[in-house]
């Protein structure tokens, strides 16, 4: 769902003009830039706009996180064990779900909407400086993700925060994050995905995100298939920094299911961590939570300080992802997670079978244009096949979606049996329609909401989240 539903949801702050100064009209002012899917590969606007406005970039130290897949729950993740410390946090992940306001948030909540319309009418004329520069130069304005990134910089050394976490958008080496240099650089798994922008081998993708990591930093790697991993170790000797690897210097030492989560005994770049419960499912969210805990060590100790237990258990026990394998209802229960593409897929098809007994599973989900439909419908049918066997497909509001008609031809390829998919080009009715064909069975079937972080958005409204 975008902003624009939310409109007049949010009264004025003090002085505030309810037309010119909102949230929602702040975001209809960067919707009409290039949209976020239409990233520039440049740096020099960006580094124009923080000389003008005083190197916001350079104001707080930041962890900077790039990666195929759980960059923003490890972000969250960092910025819960940070927040354990005591530290005050900005963090800047992408894409929102509900409201833009959720891209910014200070203290692990969206930035308030007076300080977000506050500080972006602050650099607005100082960005319309770098607008008519670069439209003399014959190069495009600012982009939409651009001015949210100089945004975020700016908020975050207006606010103050003691430390930013900072997801990258797309890539590295030319992603408007990348205005800024990480104390630490973390890189969650690299995998296939926006192949046509960074690469056909994960080993290509990991030359333009090894672009994160600066001399004078620090890099934790998540595991990575050999050749990403060759690369990011090539450049940290390069650029001289400490680098450790998850599966050889930290890792996840034992995992177990609990109610709600799991309990993780984690094995840090500096100490060991036990009975540590993570209110999150999946192996791949231990495996996130060790990456996150190996970047707070290096953060704050550099590597060499044994966190407190107490903290690492309460910061991790406080940790929420929103979207990310999330029970939003129960009778019967439905689960959202933004999967978009084959490796995604496939962990939350693992976290399920692990953690939830379902006698059936009816799967409701969308993709956009530029995603891997045929791999992502392969592999939840590969890893589901014993539940799954009903499928309704469907697309969002984004102009990006694939039409939902689209994807019969994908779905019957991954070996869904041609009576049992459904097409809804509605969200609404696909969702009425897998919670009427779940009820009509034996009890214990759910439903999975995925494909694209647009349908998971829009559905998470839909059922009143």
């Amino acid at each position: 769902m975008n902003d624009a539903m939310n409109h007049g949801a949010d009264g004025p702050g003090p002085n505030q003009e309810i037309d010119r100064f909102s949230v929602e009209s702040v975001y209809a002012e960067l919707l009409s830039r290039a949209p976020e899917n239409k990233m520039e590969p440049r740096m020099a606007p960006l580094f124009r706009a923080m000389e003008i406005l005083g190197e916001p970039n350079r104001a707080v130290p930041i962890i900077h996180i790039t990666g195929t897949n759980g960059k923003t729950s490890t972000a969250r993740m960092i910025e819960g064990l940070l927040r354990a410390h005591d530290l005050r946090t900005g963090r800047y992940t992408s894409p929102h779900l509900s409201r833009v306001t959720e891209r910014i948030s200070i203290d692990g909540e969206p930035v308030a909407d007076e300080t977000f319309v506050r500080i972006w009418d602050e650099i607005r004329p100082y960005l319309e400086i770098i607008d008519s520069e670069l439209d003399d130069a014959g190069e495009p304005r600012l982009t939409y993700f651009e001015c949210v990134t100089i945004l975020a910089f700016a908020v975050f050394a207006d606010e103050p925060v003691d430390v930013a976490v900072i997801e990258v958008g797309l890539g590295g080496i030319t992603d408007a994050t990348n205005v800024g240099d990480g104390v630490v650089s973390v890189v969650t798994p690299i995998s296939l995905d926006h192949t046509d922008l960074l690469g056909e081998t994960p080993g290509e993708i990991a030359l333009e995100k090894a672009g994160i990591i600066k001399p004078g930093g620090f890099l934790i790697s998540a595991a990575q298939p050999a050749d990403a991993a060759q690369v990011l170790l090539e450049k940290a000797r390069e650029t001289g920094v400490e680098f450790r690897f998850q599966g050889v210097e930290f890792g996840v030492e034992d995992r177990r299911i609990a109610v709600g989560g799991q309990q993780l005994t984690l094995a840090g770049i500096a100490g060991r961590y036990e009975d540590v419960l993570l209110p999150l499912h999946g192996e791949h969210q231990a495996q996130n939570a060790a990456v996150a805990v190996a970047a707070v060590e290096a953060f704050l100790g550099g590597g060499s300080r044994e966190l407190d237990i107490d903290v690492v258990r309460n910061g991790l026990n406080a940790v929420t992802s929103p979207g990310r394998l999330e029970l939003v209802r129960t009778a019967p229960s439905i689960l959202v997670d933004a999967a978009h593409n084959a490796a995604g897929a496939r962990a939350t098809a693992k976290a399920i079978t692990e953690a939830f007994e379902f006698s059936r599973l009816v799967l409701v989900i969308g993709v956009l244009q530029d995603k891997d439909a045929g791999a992502i419908l392969s592999e939840l049918h590969e890893e589901l096949g014993g539940v799954l066997e009903d499928v309704c497909l469907t697309q969002s509001n984004s102009p990006r979606a694939i039409p939902a008609v689209d994807l019969r031809r994908l779905a019957l390829s991954a070996g869904f049996a041609d009576e049992r998919i459904h097409v809804a080009e509605r969200l609404d009715d696909a969702l009425e329609w897998a919670v009427m064909t779940v009820e009509e069975g034996e009890p214990g079937g759910g439903i999975l909401v995925t494909g694209s972080i647009t349908v998971v958005a829009e559905a998470r409204t839909l059922l009143g989240k």
